[in-house]
């Protein structure tokens, strides 16, 4: 595996049954590591059946090919409501695991965090902007960090990351 692409599913603090289909990794409001149906391995070759249906976790169009998929549950917002309104807000408890998990992944496959290697949905799809990834706005806010800008998440998780991984 090359990196990993970090989520929030867009609903509430606890995984549903797309959740468990698109992400290897979901990690609920209290901070609960869940694995979703397909293992990471499932994403070395992305591949269907003759039905079409993935057999792997589909979680970042045009970038799910080697990438391993970890979403923190929750930030459902009714459409054109701001993000910073969801009832469903994302916890520090919620944060912190993520963070811990990346690490922890970082370390099992050989990947150095960098912005290449762990990144949000958001940057992926502002550094591919013909994939169907490009306008997704997951992570462009941390309810638990409110004064980071939404162009600096990323940068926080990698350095979170990185904090994590030295302790590993």
């Amino acid at each position: 595996m090359k990196r990993i692409i970090i989520h929030w599913t867009a609903g509430t603090g606890l995984p549903n049954s797309t959740d468990y289909q698109h992400y290897h990794k979901l990690i609920t409001k209290d901070g609960l590591e869940i694995n979703g149906k397909f293992p990471i391995s499932a994403n070395e070759v992305c591949r269907e059946d003759k039905n079409h249906h993935a057999l792997y976790a589909a979680h970042t169009g045009g970038g799910n090919t080697g990438s391993i998929g970890v979403s923190m549950c929750g930030m459902a917002v009714p459409p054109k409501t701001p993000v910073r309104k969801s009832k469903y807000p994302l916890t520090k408890v919620q944060c912190e695991k993520t963070f811990k998990v990346c690490a922890e992944l970082c370390k099992k496959y050989g990947i150095s965090v960098t912005s290449d290697t762990v990144m949000t949905h958001y940057e992926f799809g502002k550094k591919h902007p013909k994939t169907a990834s490009a306008g997704k706005i997951d992570i462009i806010y941390l309810p638990p960090y409110p004064n980071i800008a939404a162009n600096k998440v990323g940068d926080f998780i990698r350095n979170k990351t990185i904090w994590y991984l030295k302790r590993l």
